[in-house]
């Protein structure tokens, strides 16, 4: 079985990392923060104290870290991944990062023959903990061929979109969609406990109609138990958001909605919020 590095592991990536290990991949792993991977080494990972340390002991390097200033250092530092890789190697990056990052590190791969993969992930720490992520992938085909099966052991959908930086795209629409669904199931609970209603029922019976979603399903029984604990961080869906608003200006195309959202997660995140999850945005109504 291939070897595989992974570097980054937070919510989702040590929960990539247990099924890799529990399908029987050699798992060797990097983290900024060493005690944030104590969990993932106690279960079998392998230490490393670079990412080029990393790189140096595997065939496959799956990285998904915090920003893409995260991801340029992480591939193009002193002890970075390039500084390793060579022709055997796939870099996967699985962070929400843009769609130029993703084309400049394939651009520096290629040059070198180096294979890479942009591959940014949905589904929160509950897709990353059931193994059933939805990756989205950009890059040639036969790259995407040889790193399926890999990508596959923690994702229940995986499809390459197109070339270097069509995954990262493709993330983009998935937040375009989510930022709707976040701030209409906000409005709803907070209408709803407005006009007297039983938010338990409301959210049973709405999520069976039209209106049901994967925000309504998932975050909307957390806030009602008002837990606010961090499937996906605001301060990282705030990146997200200006990462879509910033490639839909390039486009020449104006986005209101995904406009006012980022706003929102912003003024959110400037309150101290940054670290709780998405759902947290009903504390703009309801306080703490």
């Amino acid at each position: 079985m291939e070897k595989i590095g992974f570097i980054g592991t937070g919510v989702m990536g040590s929960s990539m990392i247990r099924h890799l290990l529990n399908a029987g991949y050699p798992v060797h792993v990097y983290n900024r923060t060493k005690s944030r991977a104590d969990a993932v080494i106690a279960e079998g990972a392998k230490w490393c104290d670079t990412p080029a340390d990393v790189t140096a002991q595997a065939d496959i390097v799956i990285t998904i870290v915090g920003y893409p200033t995260d991801v340029e250092e992480t591939y193009f530092g002193d002890a970075g991944i390039f500084s390793q890789a060579d022709e055997h190697h796939i870099l996967i990056d699985m962070t929400t990062s843009t769609p130029t990052l993703a084309e400049k590190i394939y651009a520096f791969g290629k040059e070198k023959g180096i294979r890479t993969l942009d591959a940014p992930v949905s589904g929160g720490d509950k897709g990353a903990q059931n193994g059933t992520l939805t990756t989205m992938v950009g890059g040639d085909e036969e790259t995407f061929d040889a790193a399926k099966d890999v990508l596959s052991v923690f994702s229940s959908k995986v499809m390459l979109q197109g070339p270097a930086g069509s995954g990262q795209h493709t993330k983009m629409a998935n937040q375009i969609m989510v930022a709707g669904t976040m701030t209409g199931m906000t409005e709803l609970l907070v209408y709803s406990k407005a006009a007297g209603l039983d938010l338990e029922r409301v959210i049973e019976q709405v999520g069976s109609g039209s209106a049901a979603n994967w925000s309504l399903t998932n975050y909307g029984p957390r806030i009602l138990k008002q837990d606010y604990t961090a499937g996906f961080f605001v301060k990282h869906f705030a990146k997200d958001l200006k990462i879509a608003l910033d490639e839909a200006e390039k486009m020449g195309i104006d986005l209101p909605a995904t406009r006012q959202a980022a706003l929102l997660y912003e003024q959110l995140a400037g309150k101290g919020f940054a670290d709780d999850g998405t759902q947290a945005l009903v504390k703009l109504w309801w306080g703490e």
